[in-house]
């Protein structure tokens, strides 16, 4: 893969969040891809899950902003540093993204930062996912 390919996919991310239109993540996503959240120790697998999760994620965030991004000598890798509120919560975390040969996404991993932040996050999305995911 090339970085241009790399950027191309993260233009379309970052065009995603801005306009909301969450139907970009369908070409984003790749069918494989897994996420890894920071607050299930195992891993969530499958496009339907993974967009079901992200687009839900981006409601529950407030102030949403991103930072700084980092590209991995190959460009199959990126790592995007954000903050964000939950509530009267402020957190700081990264999205750490691996791409397929296509550009598609293929592992999203999140990290949070600070413990308060990352609570008051699993409760909203808990809340979310309670009847939604088996």
């Amino acid at each position: 893969m090339t970085l241009e390919t790399t950027q191309k996919t993260l233009l379309r991310w970052h065009e995603m969040l801005q306009t909301r239109d969450m139907s970009i993540l369908n070409e984003l996503l790749a069918d494989d891809v897994m996420f890894r959240s920071p607050v299930a120790f195992n891993p969530y697998s499958g496009k339907q899950i993974v967009y079901f999760i992200l687009t839900n994620v981006i409601q529950v965030f407030e102030n949403f902003q991103y930072h700084r991004e980092f590209y991995s000598h190959d460009g199959n890798n990126i790592v995007l540093e954000f903050s964000a509120n939950v509530g009267d919560k402020k957190l700081k975390g990264i999205d750490m993204i691996q791409l397929n040969e296509q550009g598609q996404i293929i592992d999203f991993e999140v990290m949070i930062r600070s413990k308060s932040g990352l609570e008051a996050l699993a409760e909203q999305m808990g809340q979310r996912m309670q009847n939604a995911i088996p």
